[in-house]
Order: structure tokens, then sequence, then C-alpha cells
């Protein structure tokens, strides 16, 4: 349930200026910066060369990597098997402290950061790319540093045991999602991919049955042909939801060991309000999507199929329901929240620590307690740090990834205006002039103003005529 990155397609020959200099003019008015300071970077080049290799060899998992294309900064990679009428799913996870020391200068640019920054193929990492993208990346036919956790399940997919250690790993292969549903919509072709679908599977069931909702949340993709931009939603394929839940798995294990050793830190969300429910419903109505008032929303989200349009829409609009997540720190004691609402168990972010800082202390915390040692002290005293330092870093991401999007919201639409597009008012302001519009076609998400002496129909379908579509000042406007 991460942030909606934008991809770029592009075609041969074709120049993509606007969006370079857009994106840069972004970099500079949130002080983002453009590369790591030369001591940092001379620090990440030792530590690549250097790292602290564990005693314990596991190189003889046959582990995979499934990324977006020409991903480098490979967090997980996995092994998937079966053990009667169970199965095993091995889950190595980058060890980022294995190259750094506490106070070294990578550390502490980490921790500024917080975590990367991502949109229409730009990145502002968290690390110096020699290690998120070289050493310390679970990249094919490296022997790397890593956390590998050993999950056991029972036949109906749920979590029987888990543990995780230090050890020496190599990844295999480096897949991409759309080559491994290839493979899944073709004839079954067992191991890690076969099973990974299983057990998928299984984990989705086991989700509904708790009343949790993973959204298959479309990503945005931005295509340069020869005649503009064209903004349109991608829908997330079967393997990618099931990926995630191995991910998932692995979190709300991480959660338990901590919880009941009262010492980590857990991702936390409130259930969502009323009136947040209550505008999803207004805008499914607007959508046409038959949503039966008896119907939980959770129930209602595992339903929505994103290859539908009016059903991707609202797959982005219940996104309103995630607000309010958090982070919160225990050390001899429980919060008062534990449980992560969307997820309906409590959770942990243990599974991206080359791309969020946060990870790699609640794997340390899990390493330890699994070693039966205890956990660093370095690590206890940076815990009630966590959940500012990763709420700054949050707000950072939101305003970079909103921003992106307005960029290419306005690049798909510039020079249309005044141009006429069918869409679905959102919300109104209290005096009703203002409000959102969703476009069918381009996937956009608008200011909306009424015309003089009417109100905008929260929930109804109208045709919205641009107004203003600026790529250097990022607005788009429509009126109806």
């Amino acid at each position: 349930m991460g942030t909606r990155v934008l991809r770029v397609e592009r075609v041969d020959g074709v120049e993509d200026e606007e969006l370079r200099r857009g994106l840069e003019a972004i970099r500079v008015e949130q002080e983002l910066p453009a590369e790591f300071p030369e001591e940092v970077r001379r620090a990440a080049e030792a530590a690549a060369r250097a790292p602290r290799l564990p005693d314990l060899d596991r190189t003889d998992l046959e582990l995979i990597t499934i990324d977006p294309p020409g991903a480098r900064d490979l967090d997980q990679a996995m092994h998937l098997e079966r053990d009667g009428d169970g199965y095993v799913v091995h889950y190595a996870i980058a060890d980022v402290m294995a190259f750094l020391s506490p106070g070294d200068p990578v550390d502490l640019e980490a921790r500024r950061r917080g975590e990367s920054l991502y949109g229409a193929d730009t990145k502002v990492p968290l690390h110096p790319p020699v290690l998120s993208e070289g050493a310390a990346s679970l990249l094919p036919d490296q022997v790397t540093p890593a956390f590998v956790w050993t999950l056991a399940l029972d036949a109906a997919g749920a979590v029987t045991s888990a543990e995780v250690v230090r050890a020496r790993v190599r990844s295999r292969a480096q897949l991409d999602y759309a080559a491994v549903q290839r493979q899944l919509d073709g004839a079954d072709p067992g191991g890690t991919p076969g099973l990974l679908r299983t057990v998928g599977e299984l984990r989705l069931a086991q989700e509904a049955a708790r009343g949790g909702i993973s959204l298959p949340r479309p990503s945005q993709e931005l295509e340069r042909r020869r005649d503009g931009w064209h903004l349109e939603f991608r829908q997330m394929l079967p393997v990618e939801s099931w990926n995630a839940q191995v991910s998932l798995m692995t979190g709300f294990a991480a959660a338990e060991m901590m919880i009941a050793a009262r010492v980590g830190v857990l991702r936390t969300l409130p259930p969502a309000p009323d009136e947040a429910v209550q505008r999803l419903r207004r805008t499914a109505r607007a959508l046409g999507v038959d949503w039966p008032a008896d119907l939980p929303h959770p129930d209602l989200i595992r339903t929505l199929d994103p290859a539908r349009p009016e059903h991707a829409a609202l797959v982005v609009a219940a996104t309103s329901l995630l607000r309010g997540a958090g982070y919160a720190v225990m050390d001899g004691s429980l919060p008062e929240q534990t449980e992560h609402a969307a997820l309906a168990s409590p959770y942990a972010h243990v599974t991206a620590p080359l791309r969020r800082l946060v990870d790699r202390f609640g794997l340390e915390v899990c390493a330890a307690l699994t070693a039966g040692t205890p956990v660093p002290d370095w690590v206890r005293e940076a815990l009630p740090q966590l959940p500012d330092a990763m709420a700054d870093s949050g707000r950072r991401a939101g305003a970079y990834e909103r921003s992106v999007l307005d960029l290419v919201e306005a690049l798909a639409l510039e020079g249309r205006v005044g141009a006429e597009f069918a869409g679905v008012v959102l919300e109104a302001e209290k005096d009703g002039r203002k409000g959102t519009v969703m476009l069918r076609d381009p996937a956009v998400e608008a200011p909306l103003r009424a015309a003089e002496g009417s109100t905008l129909p929260v929930g109804e379908e109208v045709t919205a005529t641009l107004t203003e579509a600026d790529p250097v000042t990022r607005r788009v406007r429509f009126s109806c």
C-alpha cells in the first residue's frame, strides 16, 4: 500500500525535456538533495568494498527477486517450497547495517532523509547507489549479507512459526512482474513462481477472513507519444498482489515478535472514520459501482476489478480510508494502539530497508529476539525518534508525489484548454461552488468550479470543461 509511483513510457526519438525541467523545478522548490555529500559518497564506497558478511551461509537457497523492470534497489528475495501439507517461505531482506556503523556518515545521512522518493522514473534515494543499487542490493549472482526470514505455513496459509537470522545469500535471478505473470498464465512453472501464486491466494483468503484490506491500487503511466503526453491507470497484476502478501505476512510476524517482547516499532492505523466511508459510498454511486448498503467496505474493495476504469477510480478514492497511519514505539510497555486497522492485524515495516529507514531498526529487533540476545543499545536509543523522523519523511514523500502527479496531469492536458471531458464530482466545499472532479480518461483528479449561480452535484456525472493546464505552475482546473 505504498505510494502511486508513476512510470514513463517513451517513443523512440521523442524528447521529454518538459518533464525533465518540471521534475528539476520540483526538486529545487522542495529543497531535495541533488546528490550525496562527498563525505557520504566516500564512506559508502568504502563500505561497499568491506561488508561484514555473516558466518551463516544460505547461498544454497535458490532465491529470486520479482520487481518492476529495471529496478536496482532490490530489498527482497524469496524461495518457496512445500512441506508436507504446508509450505515454507524463505524471505531474504537486504542487511544495510552489514555495511554501516551507527553514527557514520551514511547512517546519519539516511536518518536525515528517512526514505527514498520516487516519481516519473526519478529517484531521490535513501542510501548512495553504490550501496542501494550495488553492494547491499540483492542483485543476482552476488553474495550479499541479508536477514533471512523462515516462515512455516499450514495448508490454509496461516503462519505457524517464524524466525529471522543473519546469513549470506545469493539470488539466482532477477524477474519482473509481467514476465512472471506471463509464465503463470501459461503452464504452471512450478518452483517458487508457482508456489507464490498458491501461497499468495491462501494469504488473500486469510486477509478476507480477518477483515483486512489490500488496495489493488493502480499506478499511473505517462506515455510520451509523438502527438503528446498520455496518462492512464495501469492495473496491478495478480503476481504483484501475491508478492505483496509475502511482504505483509513477514510484517505481521515481525509485529508479533515485537509485541511479545514489548520492544520495537509498529506501523499503526486507526479505523476509518464514518465520514470517509460515506464519502467513498458517494464516489461509488458517482462511478456506477454497486455497493449494497449492508456490505462492509473491506468486502466491497475485494470485489473491485482495477481493469475496469470505474473500479480503478474507486480504488484510488479508497486511499482516503488509509489516512492517519503512523508509528508506535514500545520499549517495556505496549502502546495504546497496536493494530493497523486496514490490515486488521498488528504490523511492522521490516521488508524495505534500502528504501525506508525504519525497517532496519525493526529487523535488528527481530534478529536479536530470534537469537535470544539483547536488542542493541543503538537501536533502543533510536526508537523514540523514529515516529517523528518517519512522519517528516512521509510528508516530504507525499508532497513530492503530489507535485509529480500535478506535473504529469498538466502535461497530459496541455494544449486542450476548452475541451470537454466526462467525469464525476467527488466532493464539494460547504458553499457547493468548488470541489473535485475525477475524469475517466485521462486518469486525472483535479479542482472543479461550478458555473455562476449553481452548485456542484456531488456524486453525479458531469461534463467538465478544461480552463487551465499549465506544466510550469503544475495547475489544472475545470469548470462545469
